[in-house]
């Protein structure tokens, strides 16, 4: 089995950062194209973040392009969400996820594999 386990949030206020860690694990692990989301009170669930396997291309929505950065150390079967800026409408439980695949995934029915989460609250 595959386990993604997410870990680095926290309460932050408003311009400030936050790095989330996403550690893979599992006898069939692989280190395939992974992606963050967030999900806010009452909203849907919503990447902000992919990266393909080899960590060479990435994708950001616009609504944290500029602001977040997604990486991956395969050393340490970890992908990074560097966040900063944040604002209080970054408020949300993010989730990373994996998907089968080599390539760059934007859609979110190709992600397969999904951590717990791990709250971000970011305060006025």
């Amino acid at each position: 089995q595959v386990q993604l386990v997410e870990s680095g949030g926290g309460l932050v206020q408003a311009g400030g950062s936050l790095r989330l860690s996403c550690v893979g694990s599992g006898r069939t692990f692989d280190p395939y194209a992974t992606a963050w989301f967030r999900q806010g009170p009452g909203k849907e669930r919503d990447m902000v973040a992919a990266i393909d396997r080899s960590g060479g291309s990435t994708y950001y929505p616009d609504s944290v392009k500029g602001r977040f950065t997604i990486s991956r150390d395969h050393s340490k079967n970890t992908v990074y969400l560097q966040m900063s800026s944040l604002k209080p409408e970054d408020t949300a439980v993010y989730y990373c996820a994996l998907a089968p695949k080599f390539g760059l995934q934007t859609i979110a029915a190709m992600y397969t594999t999904w951590g717990q989460g791990t709250q971000v609250t970011v305060s006025s």
